[in-house]
């Protein structure tokens, strides 16, 4: 029992003296090289599929493609017998359902817009793309290295906060200690003076890795509110 708890005192003592020791902006160089290390990240050009699945609700299987240099993005998703597609390329918009193009009437009908399959947009690339989009215009990255436990493990931590037009919410990106893998990801709501309300928000826990375009993606994504812990759903890189 002591020798179990010295060697847990130890392993904290050690994270503590490693936080103080390395730069924010050293550990996400670290990160990002042991995710991408062939900087292919900003040349990105694949296809992966996700499979979501939600409790009391069908599984959601996305076909997502992405090409970064020619500035394209498309998104195919069914749930039960439904499938939508939207379709970016530069500045052109198009969408899908069951296979039928839709013109801006019929995809209002259908409660589909640009703006959504650009929401999409975003939300798969800044995902997928991480850590490498913490390089990106309009994130900050806080100065101080924060050294948290989380479920049992000991972890090096990154604030993230946001330019105004970019976003409002506080991220916080977990780091192995010493691989420097990215294992999770959380994020809180703020008030109107910019404050984190702590019973808002998520957290996302990272398992499995694969292999998307040389880069280490997470295989498995389980996501939980912060407050009371409670089970959101997971996504899933599934083999096409």
């Amino acid at each position: 029992m002591i020798k179990t708890i010295l060697v847990a005192f130890l392993s904290f003592t050690s994270l503590i003296a490693m936080a103080q020791n390395v730069s924010a902006k050293n550990v996400l160089e670290k990160a990002i090289d042991y995710h991408d290390p062939n900087d292919n990240w900003q040349l990105f050009n694949d296809k992966f599929t996700v499979e979501m699945t939600t409790p009391n609700s069908a599984k959601r299987t996305s076909h997502i493609s992405i090409n970064l240099p020619a500035e394209f993005f498309e998104v195919e998703a069914t749930k039960d017998t439904i499938t939508t597609t939207y379709t970016l390329s530069k500045k052109t918009c198009e969408m899908h359902y069951n296979g039928k193009l839709l013109d801006s009437i019929a995809a209002k009908e259908k409660k589909m817009s640009c703006d959504r399959a650009l929401l999409y947009k975003n939300y798969y690339t800044y995902l997928y793309g991480l850590p490498m989009k913490l390089n990106d215009p309009g994130t900050n990255l806080n100065d101080k290295v924060e050294k948290k436990t989380f479920k049992g493990k000991d972890y090096l931590v990154l604030k993230i906060t946001y330019d105004e037009s970019v976003g409002s919410d506080v991220w916080y990106f977990y780091f192995d200690p010493i691989t420097y893998a990215m294992e999770i990801y959380q994020f809180f709501k703020t008030d109107d003076n910019g404050n984190e309300k702590p019973d808002s928000g998520e957290y996302i826990l990272l398992s499995d890795e694969t292999i998307v375009y040389d880069i280490k993606m997470p295989k498995v994504r389980a996501w939980y509110y912060n407050k009371g812990d409670k089970y959101l759903g997971t996504d899933s890189l599934i083999e096409d």
